[in-house]
C-alpha cells in the first residue's frame, strides 16, 4: 500500500491537497530515516554524552563538581529550597510525609508500588521492564518502530509504558529530600544502571513513542534535581545520566510525533520534554536548539490544541487534566527561568484551570468525559483519573487567582514542590469562590449547579476538529451529583487494547446516559480500530446559553425568571439512518426547587426502537420501587435521587429495565454499576421527559415529588 493510499485510509474529515502531500513527504523522510537509525543503533548506544565544548573540556571531577554545586538553572521552587520544603513537607502534610515514606521503602525493598488502577505492584529483583501485568507477556527487544502494539493477545502497552515512564524515582527523590536516607539514592542509581541495561537506545517498546520517551525525560530530570547531591552520584554514575539525557532528547528530536494534518497530546508532550531537557540541561551541546524549538512549538501548540473556552479539544476532561499539566508546568518552570511568555498565552492557561474549576464536582472530583487513561503529567504524587483538584490547586497558587480556589479545593503537595513555600503561602492567602453554572460552548461542556447540586451536560464532538480518537458516544449525555454525592455518571475508560470488546462498550451510547436508536451508535466506531470514531452526532446548543429561562406560561412558551436554568441542544449521528432521526433535548433546573426537568424529543418519522438510559454511579442501591420510580440510595449518607418518566400526562410513565454495566475511574480498574433503561418501539416523532429529585438526608420526600410532577404536569 503506497504512502498516500495509508494517508486516506486513517484520513477523518476534509483535507487540502497540499497539506496532503506535505504529509506523503514527511512520511517517506521517516522512513528514509529508520533504515539509517537501524544502521547506527548500536554506535549510538555507546556513545557519551554530547557536551558543549567549555564543558567537554572539564575532568570528570571537576564535571561533578559543577553539577553538585550549580544554582543555574532554576527547576520548581521547592526542590530549589529544598530545607524549606522538608520542613512544610513534615508540618503541612504529616499524612502524606508518612505514606511518602513508606512508599519509598516498598520501593527499595519489594520493587513494589501503585501502577494506574491496578493497584500495588511488583516487579521483580532486577525489575521486569518490560513484562506486561494485564497479560504477564514481555514484550519484545526489536527495533523500536517495528514493534506491533495493537496484538489482540490481552496486553496493554500502556501498562507497560506507564512502568517505564519512571515516576516512582519521583517518590524516591521526595522521600530522599525529607530523610537524606542514601538508602533511596543508591536505590535510584541502581534502577537507573538497569533500566539502561534492559533498554538499549531505539530497541523495544519503551523507545517506541517519542511522547513515552519525552515523559520518562521529565521525570528523570525531576529526581536527578534532588540526587545530584547524593553521595552515591560519582563521576561514572553522572556520565551514564548525561549519556541518558542526550539519548533522550536527540531520540525525541528525531522521531517527533508531528502530522501536517493534525496534532495532539503525543506532539505536545514531545515539545515538553524537549523544552525541559533545553532548559535543565544546558550544558548539553543540542541543549539550545532544543530550548529554542520547543518554546516555539509549545506556544503554537496552545493555539491550536486549546479551544477559545479554555478546553482541550479532544472531547475529553482526563485528557485536558493532562494537557493542562503539560503547559502549566512549563509555564512555572519557565517563569523560574525568567523566560519570558506573553500575556495572550498566560491568559489561555488561566481558561484552562477555569474550565476545570468549573467542571468539578461538588465532591471535588471530575466527569470523565472522553477517554482517560489516568495519565499524569509529573506526577509527584498518585492521583485517580477522576481527581483533577490537585491541578486546579496549583493553578489557584501559581495565577494567585481567587476564582479558581473553590470550595473544598485543598492545598495539596505539588503546590510545595512546584511553587515552594511561596506558593504555599500564596494559597493560603486566597478566599474561596464558589462555582456557579457555566456553559462552555466551544468544548460542548455545560454545567446547571447551584450548591450541593450539579449536573453536567455534553454536547461535545468527537474532538480534534473532527479526527476524534479519545471521544465518546456520548452527545447529549449527562451527569448528576447531589448532597454531597455523585449519582448519574460517565462510565470512564478502563482500557484500550487489552480488551478491545471492553474498549468498546465503556465509549459505546449504550454506556453514556443518552437516547440510542435502533441500536446504532451516534457515532460510527469500529470495535477492531480502537482509536477512531467518526463525527456524524455534531452536538450543537440550539439557543444562546440562557440562566433566566422558566417553567411553561399558559401558551406552554419559556418565560424569563432568575431561579431557573435551562439548556437545549441537539445532536444528528441518527440523520444517516434509512429514516433520519434528530434528537433534541431540554434541561431545566428548578434552583429554588431543587430538581431538574429532562425532555427528549425524537425527531423524524418510521417506526424505532428507543433506548433511554442514564448510568448510575457504583456503589449505589438501585430499585423500581411500587410507583415505577427508579430509587437511587447512598446507604451511607441516607441520600437519594429519584427518576422517572412523563408521557401523554402520565406519570410516571412506563417501566424500566435495570442493566448491568460498569464503570471506571481509573485505568485497568472497573466496579460494577447499574443502568435503568426505557426501551420504547414507536412511530416519530415522540417525546419523552423525566424528572430528577435529589431526596437529602432529613428532607420531606413528599414535598419534593410533588413540586417537580407538578412541572412535568
Amino acid at each position: 500500500m503506497t504512502i498516500i493510499r495509508r494517508i486516506k485510509r486513517a484520513l477523518r474529515g476534509e483535507v487540502a491537497a497540499r497539506t496532503l502531500a506535505l504529509e506523503a513527504v514527511r512520511r517517506r523522510k521517516i522512513s528514509s530515516q529508520q533504515s539509517r537509525e537501524r544502521a547506527t543503533l548500536d554506535q549510538e548506544t555507546s556513545r557519551n554524552a554530547r557536551l558543549r565544548a567549555e564543558f567537554a573540556e572539564l575532568d570528570a571531577a571537576k564535571l561533578l563538581n559543577h553539577f553538585r554545586s550549580r544554582r543555574e538553572p532554576q527547576f520548581f521552587s521547592g526542590f530549589s529550597d529544598l530545607a524549606s520544603t522538608k520542613d512544610l513537607q513534615q508540618r503541612i502534610f504529616p499524612e502524606d510525609t508518612r505514606a511518602l515514606l513508606a512508599a519509598a521503602e516498598q520501593i527499595t525493598n519489594e520493587h513494589s508500588w501503585p501502577l494506574l488502577g491496578l493497584g500495588d505492584q511488583s516487579f521483580g529483583s532486577p525489575i521486569e521492564w518490560h513484562r506486561d501485568l494485564l497479560s504477564g507477556i514481555t514484550w519484545p527487544l526489536d527495533y523500536h518502530a517495528d514493534i506491533n502494539l495493537h496484538r489482540n493477545d490481552g496486553s496493554d502497552v500502556r501498562i507497560v509504558w506507564e512502568l517505564n515512564r519512571l515516576p516512582h524515582l519521583l517518590t524516591l527523590a521526595r522521600a530522599y529530600a525529607v530523610t537524606n536516607d542514601e538508602r533511596f539514592s543508591l536505590e535510584f542509581f541502581q534502577q537507573i544502571e538497569g533500566w539502561r541495561a534492559g533498554n538499549p537506545l531505539g530497541r523495544g517498546v519503551n523507545w517506541n513513542c517519542a511522547m513515552e520517551v519525552a515523559l520518562r525525560a521529565m521525570n528523570l530530570i525531576g529526581a536527578f534535581e534532588i540526587f545530584r547531591h547524593s553521595s552515591h552520584l560519582d563521576e561514572e554514575r553522572l556520565g551514564a545520566m548525561l549519556a541518558l539525557f542526550d539519548q533522550h532528547g536527540a531520540f525525541i528530536r528525531k522521531h517527533l510525533e508531528f502530522s501536517h494534518i493534525v496534532t495532539s497530546n503525543h506532539y505536545l508532550s514531545d515539545i515538553v520534554g524537549l523544552l525541559w531537557l533545553g532548559i535543565m540541561l544546558p550544558e548539553l551541546q543540542d541543549a539550545a536548539d532544543w530550548r529554542e524549538f520547543a518554546l516555539r512549538e509549545l506556544l503554537g501548540e496552545m493555539n491550536k490544541q486549546v479551544l477559545h473556552d479554555g478546553a482541550d479539544f479532544e472531547s475529553s476532561t482526563g485528557y485536558h487534566r493532562f494537557v493542562l499539566e503539560l503547559f502549566l508546568y512549563s509555564f512555572i518552570l519557565c517563569r523560574a527561568n525568567a523566560i519570558e511568555i506573553e500575556s495572550s498565552y498566560r491568559d489561555k492557561l488561566r481558561r484552562m484551570l477555569e474550565y476545570v474549576a468549573a467542571y468539578l464536582r461538588p465532591d471535588g472530583f471530575a466527569p470523565l468525559i472522553g477517554d482517560s487513561d489516568s495519565g499524569q503529567v509529573f506526577p509527584l504524587c498518585h492521583h485517580s483519573g477522576d481527581d483533577h483538584a490537585y491541578v486546579l490547586a496549583v493553578g489557584a497558587a501559581f495565577f494567585a487567582d481567587n476564582n479558581l480556589k473553590t470550595p473544598r479545593l485543598s492545598l495539596t503537595p505539588e503546590v510545595l514542590w512546584l511553587l515552594g513555600s511561596k506558593g504555599v503561602g500564596d494559597y493560603q492567602d486566597l478566599e474561596e469562590t464558589p462555582a456557579t453554572s457555566r456553559s462552555f460552548p466551544d468544548a460542548g461542556t455545560h454545567i446547571l449547579r447551584d450548591g450541593d447540586l450539579y449536573l453536567a451536560f455534553n454536547t461535545s464532538g468527537a474532538g480534534i476538529s473532527g479526527r476524534g480518537s479519545h471521544g465518546h458516544n456520548d452527545a447529549l449525555s449527562i451527569e448528576v451529583s447531589a448532597c454531597g454525592r455523585p449519582f448519574i455518571v460517565d462510565p470512564g475508560t478502563y482500557v484500550y487494547t487489552a480488551d478491545l470488546h471492553e474498549r468498546h462498550l465503556f465509549r459505546s451510547t449504550a454506556y453514556h446516559s443518552t437516547v440510542e436508536i435502533d441500536g446504532v451508535e451516534q457515532n460510527t466506531t469500529d470495535e477492531p480500530v480502537p482509536f477512531v470514531i467518526g463525527d456524524e452526532a455534531q452536538g450543537r446548543l440550539l439557543d444562546p446559553w440562557n440562566l433566566r429561562l422558566t417553567g411553561p406560561d399558559r401558551a406552554g412558551r419559556l418565560d424569563v425568571a432568575p431561579l431557573l436554568e435551562v439548556v437545549m441542544a441537539e445532536h444528528l449521528g441518527y440523520r444517516r439512518l434509512p429514516q433520519p432521526v434528530t434528537h433534541q433535548r431540554r434541561i431545566v433546573f428548578n434552583k429554588k426547587r431543587r430538581y431538574w426537568f429532562l425532555l427528549d424529543k425524537l425527531i423524524g418519522a418510521g417506526q424505532h426502537d428507543l433506548s433511554f438510559r442514564f448510568h448510575f454511579a457504583p456503589g449505589l442501591d438501585v430499585r423500581i420501587n411500587s410507583d415505577r420510580f427508579v430509587e437511587l440510595s447512598d446507604t451511607v449518607s441516607g441520600a437519594r435521587l429519584l427518576l422517572a418518566a412523563h408521557e401523554d400526562n402520565v406519570f410516571p410513565a412506563r417501566t424500566p429495565e435495570l442493566e448491568k454495566q460498569f464503570s471506571s475511574v481509573d485505568y485497568g480498574a472497573k466496579d460494577v454499576s447499574v443502568s435503568a433503561c426505557w426501551r420504547i418501539k414507536t412511530v416519530l416523532p415522540f417525546e419523552l421527559s423525566f424528572v430528577i429529585v435529589p431526596v437529602c438526608a432529613g428532607e420531606d420526600e413528599s414535598e419534593r415529588l410533588s413540586a417537580a410532577t407538578s412541572f412535568a404536569d
